[in-house]
């Protein structure tokens, strides 16, 4: 079997150390499809050199969780292994990009839907109160451009107290509603193709949908217009993707939003998938 490298946590880093390996397991069953046997490899081992990354024919880094801890060391990862020309999916100019959540600016900037966003460097506590009446809300998200799982992100309602904002560049939205009822829909491409789709909701009273904090996860089979809406969005995008993951959520009118383009280290959710992740692995194949 082909050998590919599938980069894993910091092992420094206990906080991810009861779920990963879980997700690897999965996408060893499902390279497996592809002929590819999985090397897992901590990031961080190959931030300066990017020599024992050389030999494989695909790197993949899609479980390079809490790298937004370390973010200076993160882009001088993604440097090294473009200079190198380290054969790694997604490119690795869309790892680094991906990384700062301003690149949701500039996909508003080409049409993409995403919500009004006011960006803070270093948001004071006046900041945050102004941002009520600046986006017309009465209760809104606030959370660094930087980050991933909802790591230091707050709800807070209006008249709420401020504190332990965000440190560095602070990005504020209005909080969507449809959060709670509707949930965030997550659809998944692979090599272009759309494979399947996700609804994930929070558990009653949070907002925030992620496994670790009890949101729950269901397989659905997404209306066609938003499909399109997602495809129209990987559209936006230049360089070639082996993978992508479309986060979306309604809007106070009931259109969707983008909340997230995860392009990084996105789970697949391959345990709801039907194909158990075969077009993932053609994909992979595709490459390799």
């Amino acid at each position: 079997m082909t050998q590919i490298a599938v980069l894993t946590p910091d092992p420094a880093d206990p906080s991810y150390a009861s779920q990963w390996p879980g997700v690897l397991a999965r996408l060893t069953q499902a390279l497996a499809l592809a002929g590819a046997e999985v090397v897992p490899t901590a990031w961080t081992d190959h931030v300066d050199d990017a020599s024992g990354l050389a030999a494989y024919p695909l790197v993949l880094a899609t479980i390079v969780w809490g790298y937004h801890r370390n973010h200076a060391q993160w882009l001088k990862a993604c440097a090294t292994w473009q200079t190198a020309g380290v054969r790694i999916a997604n490119p690795a100019s869309v790892l680094g990009w991906n990384s700062d959540k301003r690149y949701l600016q500039r996909l508003a900037e080409r049409g993409a839907p995403v919500p009004e966003t006011l960006w803070i460097e270093s948001a004071t506590e006046a900041d945050v109160v102004a941002a009520f009446d600046t986006l017309g809300a009465e209760a809104i998200v606030v959370k660094p451009a930087v980050s991933g799982g909802a790591w230091r992100t707050q709800r807070l309602s209006r008249g709420e107290p401020v504190a332990d904002l965000p440190t560095g560049l602070t990005m504020i939205q209005p909080y969507l509603d449809a959060i709670e009822s509707e949930g965030e829909t997550s659809l998944l491409f692979f090599g272009g193709r759309f494979s399947h789709a996700v609804n994930k909701r929070p558990v009653p009273g949070d907002f925030r949908i992620q496994v670790q904090y009890g949101g729950d996860y269901r397989r659905i089979d997404p209306a066609p217009e938003t499909l399109a809406v997602a495809e129209r969005i990987l559209s936006m995008i230049d360089e070639p993707l082996l993978y992508a993951r479309v986060d979306l959520a309604p809007g106070a009118d009931g259109a969707w939003r983008l909340m997230e383009l995860e392009l990084i280290e996105p789970d697949f959710y391959l345990g709801h998938d039907p194909k158990s992740g075969a077009l993932f692995a053609e994909a992979v194949r595709a490459v390799i």
